[in-house]
């Protein structure tokens, strides 16, 4: 009897491959989920480098390390007046501490400060040494109160940056307590490094209020980095809402030297919606010794609604003393 063997025909079919289905990320995915590896890419390496030459806001609140800022302030107006002022901030990490917090990736450190309740965090921080040290909203003054606080905040590499603190304010007449908290998240489009901040507090003299800041950064080139801050800060008290746009351009000459060109709009929205003051900076900095000591002079041009918009220039020069790893 002869064998047949199956005709090619006569063979099933073979089954088609799985189709391979590419899910597009939520919205939920793309906040919660953004890659870690952000933190190793050359833009966001730059933009630390800039906020950190400069001991901007940023820099002092997202850093892990141990961050002194003193300085000595001193402002010429058009009118001669001339004022003084020191300040200082301190944020002290506790490595014993943090052996015991590791597993739950936060750290523990101890705030010291000048006038905490005129801090950055609640007054349009662009994190740019003229925002920060020569307020558009309060003139330069003696520190007339001091903060002692305990500050817990995540250490993960993540896009997620969360702190909170809480302390104690200290003038000549009283010892009253304060809180502060404050979350950003971010991340990298393309050239564009977003970054959005909103910080929450309580003082006895200003009451609740909150902060929300949106910075973009943009690298134009190695030595060149530009940045539009957003800046509004509500108090519940007054029942107003202070504003504030800033476009500055960081110019890095070489590695002891930079250049600061802002422009900034400050606003409020009450009685009415107005501009308040239009401000052109122009600031240079330089280190003078070592990695801690920085000079600045900074020729300002200021244009207030209460003199009518008419030009009040100022020239403010500075000298910093600035720890940080």
């Amino acid at each position: 009897m002869l064998l047949s063997t199956p005709s090619s025909a006569d063979e099933p079919a073979a089954p088609p491959p799985p189709q391979v289905v590419v899910e597009q990320p939520g919205f939920f995915d793309f906040l919660l989920d953004t890659p870690r590896a952000y933190v190793s890419d050359k833009l966001v390496n730059f933009v630390a480098e800039v906020d950190s030459f400069f001991g901007s806001n940023t820099h002092y609140q997202e850093s892990n390390k141990s961050v002194i800022q003193y300085d000595i302030t001193r402002t010429l107006d058009r009118t001669g007046v001339i004022n003084n002022a020191p300040a200082f901030r301190a944020k002290l990490h506790l490595p014993n501490v943090q052996d015991h917090l590791k597993q739950l990736q936060k750290s523990l450190h101890v705030l010291l400060e000048s006038n905490p309740d005129q801090n950055p965090n609640q007054n349009f921080a662009s994190g740019t040494a003229p925002v920060r040290k020569t307020s558009l909203f309060q003139e330069l003054s003696t520190p007339d109160s001091y903060g002692a606080a305990l500050r817990l905040e995540n250490t993960d590499d993540s896009p997620w940056r969360f702190s909170a603190d809480s302390g104690l304010k200290l003038d000549n007449i009283s010892v009253r307590p304060f809180a502060r908290t404050r979350a950003s998240f971010t991340t990298q489009q393309g050239e564009v490094l977003l970054k959005l901040a909103e910080s929450v507090f309580w003082f006895n003299t200003t009451g609740v209020g909150e902060t929300t800041q949106f910075d973009a950064d943009y690298h134009l080139s190695e030595p060149l980095l530009l940045r539009s801050t957003s800046a509004a800060t509500w108090l519940h008290d007054m029942q107003n809402f202070d504003l504030r746009q800033d476009i500055s351009l960081y110019h890095s000459l070489d590695e002891s030297r930079s250049l600061l060109y802002q422009l900034s709009a400050i606003g409020v929205s009450r009685p009415q919606a107005q501009v308040s003051e239009y401000a052109a900076v122009l600031l240079y900095r330089q280190r003078v010794h070592r990695d801690w000591v920085f000079m600045e002079v900074s020729p300002q041009l200021r244009y207030p609604r209460s003199l009518d918009y008419q030009l009040n220039s100022m020239l403010v020069v500075r000298l910093e003393l600035l720890f940080s790893k």
